[in-house]
């Protein structure tokens, strides 16, 4: 009986759970038995220590621009630890309902809700900074890019406002806020009403990050005191961090290859920045074109027009070392296009950091370029590229027949006027934040003009 009662309880369902290590010993025993003769165990693997347990997390987002239909809502993957907001120990939603989880550990919501706005802007934020932290880690340079007001007693995060700006038709960083800020407002003569979320954008999202991002690495640079090439590098760096981020996903590297037929120079998303916003304004390719021909001759000192003269130098030696590089009976396009455009990141990051704390112009960060290409053992082809793509924009002078000799510094073709002022007007909200503005200077000047009235001064 008491046999009978012991059976009847296992059967119910105490029976312990079988350990790995059991399993695998059953699973070892059969195949020997099967095979009729001895089987080696496998080898076991290292064990590979992780910090947390657990295994990320997946987000639903425009995964470029809402309004670039062949790429749409699409599913990601971060590797890493996030809380209920979504936050983490670098970045917290702020201004919006708390967004949780769901029973996976999941940040799955619906698109046009406000609790997916609140993820998708975190997931951007946190792809832009992984993707700027992984480029200067695989480098040895650094492994953690901190916030610009960080330091060993102050490790506070970034505040994200995924509709941080009612009715307003901008974004912008915020150093003293220690925040992003996104805008939201209703697309001009829509009937019916429609409201544009600057926050669904990537490109729109990427780039004010990107500001953020160089705010660290060069806090002098975002300065109004500065000449216009270096106000132009920061809004420049912020649409290449829009161009690589979409480059840094695999998926839309084929897309972009589709697309285009593997010419970078034909007409793609890739190139085309914030779409959304941009026909919004009427403009038939977004905010502005990265695949464009401008010279500095022609930028004045608008700060972005600027900015599309270096942008669209970058993009064209993208588009030549792509070109290069391609095997097509040996490698997938894709993969070539993602592979070149984590190099060029690296490089534009990398050149910019070894570049002039303040004041500086295009001509250094193309030199520098020159220079790690060189330390890098990369062909001829790059360094060519770089110089003649930069020549043909009269950012520096070379001859274009000519190869580029190693060592070789180029010589700025166009410069600053002295006592050139930057001209804002068009900037984003970064840009335009009047704690960036050199207000002492305007004052002094202002001074200055009125002494002159009363005959002081000269």
């Amino acid at each position: 009986m008491e046999s009978t009662n012991l059976e009847r309880s296992i059967c119910v369902g105490q029976v312990p759970t079988p350990t790995n290590e059991y399993r695998s010993q059953r699973k070892f025993k059969r195949s020997v038995e099967a095979s009729g003769s001895p089987v080696l165990p496998p080898l076991p693997l290292p064990a590979t220590p992780h910090p947390f347990p657990f295994t990320g997390s997946r987000i639903l987002i425009f995964k470029q621009d809402p309004s670039v239909s062949e790429v749409g809502v699409r599913k990601i993957f971060l590797p890493a630890f996030i809380s209920n907001g979504p936050q983490d120990a670098r970045i917290h939603s702020t201004g919006l309902p708390v967004v949780s989880k769901n029973a996976f550990g999941d940040f799955i919501q619906s698109p046009g809700t406000d609790a997916f706005d609140v993820v998708q802007t975190f997931a951007v934020v946190r792809m832009t900074l992984t993707m700027a932290q992984r480029a200067l880690a695989s480098m040895g340079i650094a492994n953690v890019i901190p916030w610009q007001w960080n330091s060993s007693a102050n490790t506070l995060p970034i505040s994200v406002f995924a509709h941080g700006l009612p009715d307003t038709m901008n974004a912008f960083y915020s150093r003293g806020d220690k925040a992003l800020k996104f805008g939201d407002f209703i697309r001009p003569g829509s009937s019916p009403v429609e409201r544009i979320f600057t926050c669904r954008s990537l490109d729109i999202v990427a780039h004010e990050t990107g500001h953020a991002i160089l705010d660290s690495l060069k806090p002098g640079w975002i300065l109004g005191g500065n000449p216009p090439q270096t106000g132009g590098l920061h809004e420049s760096f912020g649409d290449l961090t829009a161009i690589f981020l979409t480059l840094s996903q695999l998926d839309l590297s084929e897309a972009v290859i589709a697309q285009t037929k593997a010419n970078l120079h034909d007409k793609t998303f890739l190139s085309d920045l914030a779409e959304q916003f941009g026909l919004a304004l009427g403009r038939p390719n977004g905010l502005r074109n990265a695949d464009n021909n401008l010279k500095l001759s022609q930028a004045g000192n608008e700060v972005h027009a600027i900015s599309q003269v270096f942008t669209g130098g970058i993009y064209d030696v993208l588009a030549d070392i792509f070109n290069f590089e391609r095997r097509i009976a040996l490698k997938d396009d894709a993969k070539v296009l993602y592979d070149c455009g984590q190099y060029i990141y690296g490089l534009v990051l990398r050149a910019i950091i070894a570049a002039p704390t303040n004041a500086a112009t295009f001509a250094d960060v193309v030199n520098h370029m020159l220079t790690i290409c060189t330390s890098d053992g990369r062909p001829l082809a790059y360094k060519n590229s770089i110089k003649n793509n930069f020549t043909v924009r009269e950012v520096v002078t070379a001859p274009l027949e000519a190869n580029f000799k190693d060592g070789a510094k180029l010589k700025a073709h166009i410069v600053d006027e002295k006592g050139a002022v930057q001209n804002r007007s068009t900037c984003c909200g970064t840009m335009k934040h009047d704690e960036y503005a050199d207000v002492e200077s305007y004052l002094q000047q202002e001074l200055k003009e009125l002494k002159k009235a009363f005959g002081k001064e000269k």
